[in-house]
């Protein structure tokens, strides 16, 4: 019977539970320390043969989703699923610590304009018309504070219909919180309080008593975009009064026009990419509008790039000045509208720290303030 038994199948086993000899032992498992020795095994259930093996690494993610009951049994998925588990009962227990009340907020309710599209809910009894499922409960959490509920919060799923990204998807749940009468430093440092807590509950992991902050201006001219990675060592640098005067139409021309941005990315050890690779990084900025990808790699024998004959010597050492470059360092330049070469430059700066292993280990939060109220498109609109 035994010799007929297969990975998944479901067993029944009598016997007799004795402790491992010691280079028995598996520590990496619970019973470990402890063996059965069967005197009857009943197979309860069998098992087809399974797509792929539960501890492969390399199984496509469309393989996984197709058999997700089997997903769900590897040891990541459970684990990732534990520490969910782990996030939202520290949420709920530090919440109620500090005297917020959780109140559900309905699902079902009226379109309003927000910053994507509204997913749509046909009513069958009011024929013609269509329920909107919410992208946050905002009005909902602001009629609580007008009704006198003064510490409200709310683990919610929300939905909204917008393109997929590494960082978006069509539901996903956040810590909706709402106060009155607390200012901004107060706010920070309670949620600071929280996500320290957190941190070392689920993760062991200490992050500073003080977060770092950044205002928006700030982290759209340093990274490109408004959720900066500080682990990144890498930071744009402006050219635009380096380059105003330049003969290289390429950087002149945006480097005087209104809209118009040219900046410098270093790259510490960058110089060893490849040629192909610069391709391959040309091509992945061009998802985000940018033209092309210009460089100047920094060699033992001083900086080489088709680029250097159109600036001059002089131009190329003061760009090589003002970035802080030294020998083994590549710098890539954006140079167009400010929008384009903030989502190209700031989206291959991430790129570039996974592929050359750039990250800082080291977790660094960081408050990002001042967003603006309203975002001007090119032709004038708000």
């Amino acid at each position: 019977l035994a010799e007929s038994v297969r990975n998944e199948f479901v067993l029944k086993v009598k016997g007799k539970v004795i402790a491992r000899d010691s280079e028995m032992i598996n520590q990496k498992i619970s019973t470990g320390e402890i063996e059965v020795v069967a005197s009857e095994i009943e197979i309860l259930n069998t098992s087809k043969p399974i797509p792929f093996q539960l501890d492969s690494t390399d199984t496509s993610e469309e393989v996984r989703l197709k058999y997700r009951y089997l997903d769900l049994r590897r040891d990541e998925m459970q684990e990732n699923l534990r520490d969910r588990y782990k996030v939202t009962k520290y949420i709920r227990d530090f919440m109620d610590k500090n005297d917020f009340i959780d109140i559900e907020t309905p699902f079902l309710t009226k379109a309003t304009p927000e910053g994507a599209r509204d997913y749509l809910v046909p009513s069958r009894t009011h024929e013609g018309s269509f329920f909107a499922l919410p992208q946050s409960p905002q009005l909902f959490k602001q009629l609580l504070m007008m009704s006198g509920f003064e510490r409200y919060y709310q683990i919610v799923k929300c939905f909204r219909d917008e393109d997929l990204r590494a960082d978006r998807q069509p539901e996903f749940t956040q810590l909706d919180v709402e106060t009155s009468f607390m200012n901004e430093s107060e706010i920070t440092s309670l949620m600071e309080e929280m996500i320290r807590g957190l941190f070392q509950e689920v993760l062991n992991v200490s992050l500073p008593k003080k977060f770092s902050s950044i205002s928006y201006h700030e982290a759209m001219k340093l990274y490109g975009v408004d959720r900066p990675d500080l682990r990144i060592p890498m930071q744009m640098v402006d050219m635009n009064e380096t380059m105003k005067d330049v003969e290289f139409k390429v950087f002149s021309g945006p480097a005087n026009s209104d809209k118009g941005r040219v900046v410098a990315l270093k790259v510490p050890g960058g110089a060893s990419i490849s040629r192909k690779q610069i391709d391959d990084y040309t091509k992945y900025v061009s998802i985000y509008g940018a033209k092309g990808l210009a460089y100047i790699k920094i060699n033992e024998d001083g900086p080489s790039s088709p680029i250097i004959k159109f600036l001059g010597e002089e131009i190329t050492q003061k760009v090589i000045k003002e970035t802080k470059a030294s020998t083994g360092d590549i710098i890539f330049f954006g140079a167009d509208k400010a929008k384009i070469v903030n989502e190209s430059l700031g989206n291959l700066m991430k790129k570039l720290a996974l592929d050359l292993d750039l990250f800082d280990p080291d977790w660094k939060p960081v408050w990002v303030f001042d967003f603006p109220m309203f975002d001007v498109e090119d032709d004038g609109s708000l």
